[in-house]
């Protein structure tokens, strides 16, 4: 598997607009992010380039708008991130994470019950 491109926090948030809606044109991407953000449509060009560049979006030219759809598939992307973050901040085990964050915040009955599951699921 060949490495995905580093994609820094504000770049996330165009890809995560361009995962959900694609193909989505500049415009579109513009709209839903002034939305959320206080970026101007010009910063956001401007990451919407940077996406092309590292080769983590395509697009094509319609009429007179470029449309956008992604390279890199979100789930293989988070979890490049998570297996990152879990090596960087726990040397790769993942019941010291757990336990790391079992230890700040309560779980709701719920959480507890999906997480039942997934270990079931994978036992």
């Amino acid at each position: 598997m060949k490495p995905l491109p580093q994609i820094s926090e504000a770049e996330y948030e165009v890809m995560r607009i361009i995962w959900k809606y694609a193909p989505i044109s500049t415009n579109e991407i513009v709209e839903k992010l002034a939305a959320v953000t206080s970026w101007n449509p010009k910063t956001i060009q401007t990451l919407i380039k940077r996406l092309v560049i590292k080769h983590a979006i395509t697009y094509e030219k319609e009429s007179r708008m470029f449309v956008y759809s992604p390279l890199v598939e979100e789930r293989e992307y988070i979890s490049q991130e998570s297996n990152t973050f879990l090596k960087k901040y726990y040397d790769g085990n993942i019941a010291t994470m757990l336990s790391a964050y079992l230890d700040n915040d309560k779980l709701s009955e719920s959480e507890i019950d999906d997480l039942r599951k997934l270990l079931e699921k994978k036992s």
